[in-house]
Formats: structure tokens, sequence, C-alpha cells
């Protein structure tokens, strides 16, 4: 224990202690979050290397024996387990909340010890939490040494573990050394502090998966991940309180209130007889009354007042920004539904019952992955999904958009989004994404080669399909459509497109506008977005711990809105600017310096620019969805579902809009950029929409028997 105190203290005289709170200034359009909490990236080229040997050894040795872990152990059992081991780390958390002078954690720590450790049978259950609604505290030695003036040190990547600093070894030193099991003796003890540690590190597994085939550049985002969590364990910023709600923001100049809340219960304009205001409809719906699903009986769409379809109740808007991030709303619990931890090869939940196949679209590159699931009725219709811009074939959405066609009788393929690297990594090397009449045709190739191999490996014959597209995917979407009316080789029979960008140029600007507010008021930058990263985890956490989760608003301002979203949009370009220009992964690499100073607007000027599109106002008028409107007006087998409160539109595109595709376009009271999709307004009418026809359901439910 001596020396383990004498080697600590030693490495901590080696750390920069004088590190500076406020790193250098961002120059960049974007903020790097890696340099702006850990500074510059000192051992990049071993820390590369490091860390793709750590991926090697987990998958090869370290995932196999969590998987026959979580094969012998139900994920009831895990929990219990990882319940107790968090329970006997609390001279940890007790011994930094005091060098941190913070005594109303160290009480309730040592409470919930107790309370825990008799009442809770030793840890295996929380009743602190359950009873006495009294908070864990994630405290470390990590958290007191940062108290103490501690600078954070060059980060590292060392052998197994995962990224670190040299404060962050020094802290988890103090904390083995304030580990009771740290002392064990005996064999048999020794074999259950094995399995302990099998079980605490088996739920790093999910977290490695989802980096791995996510992000293009998994050591960048990992090193992302870990600059924040600790900087928002040593702020405390994982404390309860943060979810605190906010108050509402005004909604930006540009939108119409009226638009975006129910207006009031009176008529304001002159009407046929045939005709609804908004007014009447939610008069109406308030006294019982039968209103045909809440959509107007008419549209008048030479009316200089555009008007809303359908009108989502008791939806509680903030604004446009924060509302679309109700996205994450857009869930199915009974998706991952299992006794079994993920990991398992038992667990049969939906989730797990997709497979993944791939077919090769380019000679010499990658094949192009996808997802697939099928009814017992191997001639069922097909229904095929085109995700948001950047989405992979692992996104949540496109998951829960499987279990709603598959519970309607449809077998489902999913695609990843073609503004997404492992899409560029599979096509020819002079493709860039962006130009829709382009990448409907790449598209189409890689939906054709994806319908074949399910047909002949199936031996099968999909006697309907049904492609939806949410977002990017919806524009590229309709221009796909408007090919096959025009060249019909994948007998599709209905298109859904939900959101789609009517002027794609003018959405792209209005990403970069969001993406880029964090300039206007970068003080104490570090902190906001820490808060707002903390917030989104444990809303996350909430959600997933809290059975029927309902929520009316969400804990986050506008600002903070515009901080996630534009993260998150710039993150996606990230991943695509980077396969783009075909960085290595194991080599050091300066690419972050363009890439930040990088939007969307830089990105389409220098790789779609060009090839007979010469300017910007040119790329607008080839990427606008309003170029097809000869086919938007004289076809009937598509459906638009928009809001109007979309911030990536204006009102007057959705009137043109509108205006060309007449009932086909169904426009919503609110939920900005895809954040309806959770409401049962729209699930409902969605149902309607791609509910089978009494045939093919006889046909399905006698195949099932």
């Amino acid at each position: 224990m001596k020396k383990l105190i004498i080697f600590t203290s030693i490495l901590l005289c080696l750390i920069n202690i004088v590190f500076a709170d406020e790193l250098l200034k961002q120059q960049g359009k974007y903020p790097d979050y890696a340099y702006m909490y850990l500074g510059p990236d000192k051992y990049e080229k071993i820390n590369r290397k490091m860390f793709n040997f750590n991926l090697g050894l987990n998958k090869y040795a370290i995932k196999p024996v969590h998987i026959l872990w979580s094969s012998i152990m139900p994920e009831y059992g895990i929990d219990r387990i990882q319940s107790a081991y968090r329970n006997i780390e609390y001279p940890k958390r007790l011994v930094s909340s005091l060098i941190q002078k913070d005594f109303k954690t160290s009480g309730h720590e040592t409470v919930r010890f107790l309370t825990n450790t008799t009442l809770g049978l030793g840890g295996l259950f929380d009743p602190a939490k359950s009873i006495f609604h009294i908070e864990p505290s994630t405290e470390d030695m990590e958290q007191a040494l940062t108290k103490c003036k501690c600078g954070c040190g060059p980060y590292v990547v060392l052998p197994v573990m995962n990224g670190t600093t040299t404060r962050g070894i020094a802290g988890k030193l103090l904390d083995t050394s304030l580990n009771p099991t740290t002392y064990v003796g005996t064999p048999v003890l020794a074999m259950v502090k094995a399995g302990l540690t099998v079980n605490r590190t088996s739920y790093m597994q999910p977290l490695i998966k989802m980096i791995e085939s996510t992000y293009a550049d998994p050591y960048e985002i990992a090193r992302k991940m870990y600059a924040l969590d600790s900087f928002i364990k040593a702020e405390n910023l994982d404390r309860k309180e943060i979810l605190q709600m906010p108050k509402h923001d005004e909604l930006p100049s540009d939108i119409n209130p009226e638009l975006v809340k129910l207006p009031d219960l009176k008529a304001s304009s002159e009407q046929t007889e045939d005709e609804l205001s908004v007014a009447e409809i939610v008069k109406e719906s308030q006294n019982g009354k039968n209103i045909d699903d809440m959509i107007l009986k008419s549209y008048n769409a030479n009316n200089s007042k555009l008007m809303a379809d359908m009108i989502l109740f008791d939806y509680n808007p903030q604004c446009p920004v924060v509302d679309s991030m109700r996205t994450a709303l857009f869930d199915l619990p009974e998706i991952d539904k299992s006794i079994w931890n993920e990991l398992s090869i038992w667990n049969r939940s939906f989730a797990k019952q997709i497979k993944t196949s791939s077919v090769n679209i380019t000679p010499d590159k990658e094949n192009y992955k996808f997802k697939y699931i099928m009814q017992k009725d191997k001639n069922a219709p097909l229904a095929i999904i085109y995700p948001s811009i950047g989405e992979g074939i692992n996104s949540r959405h496109s998951i829960v958009w499987a279990k709603i066609f598959y519970d309607e009788g449809y077998s489902v393929a999913i695609q990843g989004s073609h503004f997404q690297w492992e899409f560029v990594k599979s096509m020819p090397d002079s493709y860039k994404p962006g130009i829709p009449t382009r990448d409907a045709e790449y598209l189409k190739t890689v939906t054709a080669k994806i319908i074949n191999q399910l047909e002949d490996k199936h031996d099968c014959k999909f006697n309907k399909k049904t492609l939806i597209g949410t977002s990017f995917g919806a524009l590229t979407t309709l221009f796909l459509a408007e090919n096959e009316s025009r060249n019909n080789t994948l007998g599709i029979t209905k298109y859904i497109s939900i959101c789609p960008p009517i002027e794609l140029v003018y959405a792209m600007k209005q990403v970069d506008k969001n993406g880029e507010e964090w300039n206007k008021n970068p003080d104490n930058l570090k902190t906001k977005a820490a808060s707002t990263a903390s917030k989104v985890v444990q809303l996350s956490d909430l959600k997933d711990s809290t059975k029927d989760f309902q929520i009316g608003t969400l804990p986050f301002s506008e600002e903070e809105g515009k901080l996630i979203t534009g993260f998150i949009m710039h993150q996606k370009l990230s991943d695509l600017i980077y396969t783009l220009e075909k960085t290595p992964k194991n080599k050091p690499t300066d690419i972050y310096q363009t890439i930040n100073n990088m939007n969307y607007q830089d990105y389409a000027e220098k790789y779609l620019l060009g090839n007979n599109i010469n300017s910007l106002d040119e790329l607008g008028i080839e990427t606008s969805l309003l170029s097809i409107s000869d086919y938007l007006q004289n076809n009937d087998n598509y459906k638009i579902y928009h809001s109007l409160d979309d911030y990536l539109v204006n009102q007057n595109q959705l009137k043109k809009l509108k205006q060309c595709c007449g009932k086909k376009t169904i426009l919503f009271s609110n939920g900005a950029h895809l954040g309806f999709m959770y409401t049962p307004e729209f699930l409902q009418e969605l149902k309607k929409e791609i509910s089978l026809n009494d045939n093919d359901r006889n046909r399905l439910s006698q195949k099932q028997e």
C-alpha cells in the first residue's frame, strides 16, 4: 500500500498541474471537443495502434468470454451482481466525496451503503433508491484529484484498458487501493472476484459495438466520449438536478406561432359550408365528436394561410429544434424484450432476430451490408427502409420501422443512408453523395441487388413492395419514385416520405446555421456542452429504465438543442469526409483541422459542384423536390408527411408542395423535423396507409397457421 501511494505521488508530479482551464480559443466553425477538454493528442500514433489492438483483443478474446457469461446468467442476475459490486465500491466514493468536502454526498453514500447492505441483501438490490429515493453518485478518486487542482495530463490508450489520462491512471490506482476485493487472497474468493470483473466489464460491449459499427473513426469518437464523461463527473454534472426543465424559448422570428400552437377556439375567417377551421376541429374533438380521425374535411391550396391537415393534441411544443429531438421518443420497448442480455446466444428479441447480409456493388470494394427479417410466408409484401442522413443499418429508428411493418405482415429490408461512410466505402471512388438524381441511381442498384438476393435465397417473389424514407432518405425516396415512374425495375407499389427537405440547399444552410450558433456565445462552452451531454445521457437512462416512459416536454433550451443537433449533424459529415479522403485509421491525421472548418455548404462546394453544376443556385434547382413536380402531380403511389414547423423548410416551400401534391401530402400542426413520429395520431394514420388488403391478410394468416 505504501509503495502504491509513493508511486502515485511521483506520477502526479509528472502531470501538468497548471494545465489551463480554457485551452486555445476555437478557431474552427465547429468546436473540437476532444481538444477542448484534453488538449493536443501528443501520443496519437501509439494511441491509435493500441486502440486498434484493443479492438482486436476484445473481438477475439474478451467478447467471447462475455458472450459465454451472458448466455449462462440471465440479465436479471447480471444486474443484481453488478448492483452488489457497486455496493462494494463504497469506500472509493466515500473517500472521494470527503476529499472534495462534499459532505452531503458522503452522507448519502453512507446511508445507501448501510441500507443496501442490510435491506438490499448485500447490495443485490437498491432499496435506498427505490424506497427512500436516495440517488447513487459516481464519485471516484480521479474526481478527487481534479478537485485538488491536478491537471489531466496527456491522453493515453493502454493495453486492455480504455483510453484515459495520466490523472485517470492515478485515479484508477487509488480506486483499486480502496476496493476491498483487491485484498482477496483465497482461491475461492479470487474466482468470485474474476466473476465480478467479467460481469462488470460485460456492460462495455454494447458501447464498444456502437462505437465500432457507427463511426468511421472509432478512435476519435472514443476520445471525445472520454473527454466529455470525465469533465461531466469532475464537475458533478451527472447529478439528477441537471435535468430540471428550462423555461421555454420563444419561437424563432420566421416561424408563425399560430402554426405551432393551437389557436383560440374562435372562427376567425370566412369558410365554405364544407370547410372546417382548426379551431372548430379542436372544439368538436373536445365535445367528444368523431372528426374523421382529425383530418380536415377540406383544404383550399390557394388560401393565404397554410392549414394543418392533422392536429396533434397534447403535444406541448417548445421550439422547432428541440421538438425535432423528440424523435428519440419514437421507440417500441418490446423490440429488446428478453430475460437475456443482448450478448446472450439465447436472446431472441425482435432486434436480435434481424439478420445481416451483404451485396457487392463495386468490384474490389467492400460489400455493402444490409439487414432484413422475413415473414413465415416468404412471398409476403416487402418494406424497404431508407433512414435519415448519416444513419447506418443499426439505426434505432430503422429497427422501430421494421417492427411496425413486420407486425403489419411485411418482410423488411433495412438499408443505411447513402450519405453515410459505409455506403460510400462500397461505391466507386467517383461517388459523392448529395445530388438526389444521382443518389437515386446508386440506391436503385443497391436495392435491386438486395431484393434479388432475398428472393433467390428464400425462393420467393415479393408480391408487393413499399419504400419508406425519413428526412434526407425521404427526399431520395421520392426521386427514386420519379426514376421508377420512367423505368420501373424494382416493382415498388408505394412510396412513403416523412419530412423530406423541399429545397435541399435551403435545408443545408439551416443545418449549418444551427450548428454554428455556439460561436455567437462561446463563453463557458465547456460547461454548457458537458451539461447538455449529461442531460442527454440521463434522459436516455430514464427512458430505458422507466416502464411506459412518457414526457410532455424535453429538458433542453433552444441553445442546448442547437448544440446537440449541431454536434450530431457535423459528426455525420465528419465521418463522410473522413471516408472520402481515405484517411487511415492507424496513423496520426490532421484531417480534423479541415473537418472542423467544413460545414455542409463547404462540402457541397468542394465535392458536388462541377459536372454541369457550377453554383449553389444551380445545385438548389437540381436538388429541389419541386424539380420532379410532374411526377408529384400526376401519380398517386406516394404519401408525404410533413409538419408546419419543420425548421428545414419554410412556409412558402410547404405551400408549393401542398399545391403540387394536394391530399397526397399530410401536414401536421406540430412536430418540427421528424418530431411527430411517436405520436398516436401519426402512427394511426401511417398504419392505415400501409395496412394490407383482406386477401394479403388471409394468405398470411393461413401460412402462419
